[in-house]
């Protein structure tokens, strides 16, 4: 591989990746770039790549051409829910899946999400556990062991510096000894501070030394604080002490 070009003046994947795949094996990493031609007359043989302004505009006199053979396009992905919206089952706009609760379940009473059809993860053990949470929840749904509103629902809102958070409804009644958030950020931040609130204050927080829109953050709220909340509504948000480089995405 010649070069791995990245639009974002960040690097959208996982920071392992950039270090099992890109560092160890010499290939440069063009920020702020993108692909402006490709050349060939069978297939593939020239590729240009210029840097782009903070608009993400190419900018003229910057162009590098690579002479090779292939050019591999990652475009992101977006969770495939065409039966969840046949179902008339609820979509987040932020994370374009199911809407769900803190077992997994989606607003359709007996329906279960999780993985990637509910928000993009970037491991696959993630997906794993989530998916075991799912199984495990839709059988004691089969048996009756599910809140089914009978308590407090809590709504899990993004804020400063989140871009979305799952679940995006906790009911105290189905947590037993604690919930687990996942959710991204909208930059690269360095010390930091992750604060769960109320409209009264914090709730609790935790310090991170290095967070990245590409790499999902989790934080784990024991039961005993839900339970002593009097609001219907909490936040997660991102307090930085050193931010890298911020953009808003």
């Amino acid at each position: 591989m010649l070069a791995c070009v990245e639009l974002m003046p960040y690097c959208n994947g996982s920071n392992r990746n950039i270090v099992q795949c890109l560092d160890d094996y010499g290939i440069p990493l063009y920020l702020s770039h993108t692909v402006t031609n490709v050349q060939g007359l069978h297939r593939v043989e020239k590729v240009t790549v210029t840097q782009v302004d903070e608009n993400r505009k190419p900018i003229p006199g910057t162009d590098k051409v690579f002479e090779c053979d292939t050019l591999l396009l990652s475009v992101g992905l977006i969770p495939e829910n065409e039966l969840t919206r046949k179902a008339g089952i609820p979509i987040d706009d932020s994370t374009k899946g199911a809407i769900v609760y803190e077992n997994m379940e989606t607003q359709e009473p007996g329906v279960f999400s999780c993985g990637n059809v509910v928000h993009v993860h970037d491991l696959v053990d993630f997906v794993t556990g989530e998916s075991y949470k799912a199984g495990k929840s839709a059988a004691f749904y089969a048996i009756g062991k599910t809140c089914r509103e009978t308590g407090k629902r809590l709504a899990v809102k993004k804020g400063n510096h989140v871009t979305y958070t799952v679940p995006q409804y906790i009911r105290e009644e189905n947590v037993e000894k604690n919930v687990e958030i996942s959710f991204r950020v909208n930059g690269i931040f360095k010390q930091s501070v992750i604060e769960i609130s109320d409209k009264d204050g914090v709730i609790c927080s935790f310090k991170r030394k290095h967070m990245a829109p590409g790499e999902m953050e989790h934080v784990t709220i024991p039961a005993e604080l839900l339970n002593k909340l009097k609001t219907s509504e909490i936040s997660v948000s991102v307090i930085p002490e050193e931010v890298g480089e911020l953009w808003q995405i």
